[in-house]
């Protein structure tokens, strides 16, 4: 969907709609994020950054830094466990600066997911049945696994 600049512009708009006059810069992981990052930055005329995975976790790069109580809305494509938003949120406050929400598009209520202790908004809800490896129907069938999503890339 991110390839209609149309579409993707009014998703931005509806995130910086939930969180209006709450913050001053957009905080996102990359890569599946950034662009919503930058339609919900763009909606609210503030800057954007994104956090890129290294050897270390998430870190600001390229010369992106947050300022000391900047007010930070973290924006993320799709959540399931969180872990992608908890550590830009975590990389947020290690700067220094003030998160004051999560944006979403998709939340894919993961049941085992802890709060994050600020705001979550998601523009849609999907409750995805997920199963142990010894329990799913689709294993148990022989279904090829697909792992969609960058996290599961990392070596």
């Amino acid at each position: 969907m991110f390839e209609d600049p149309g579409l993707t512009r009014s998703l931005g708009e509806a995130i910086a709609e939930r969180f209006r006059g709450t913050y001053d810069a957009v905080a996102c992981p990359a890569v599946g994020a950034i662009v919503l990052g930058f339609a919900t930055a763009l909606a609210s005329g503030t800057k954007m950054i994104f956090a890129e995975r290294t050897s270390n976790g998430l870190e600001f790069r390229r010369g992106f830094a947050l300022e000391p109580h900047e007010r930070t809305l973290i924006v993320e494509d799709v959540i399931t466990t969180g872990g992608s938003a908890r550590e830009v949120l975590d990389l947020v406050r290690s700067s220094g600066a003030d998160a004051v929400g999560i944006g979403a598009l998709i939340d894919r209520c993961d049941p085992t997911r802890e709060s994050f202790g600020v705001p979550f908004e998601a523009l849609v809800e999907l409750e995805v049945e997920s199963w142990d490896a010894d329990e799913c129907p689709l294993c148990a069938d022989g279904a090829p696994l697909q792992e969609p999503g960058s996290r599961r890339l990392r070596k």
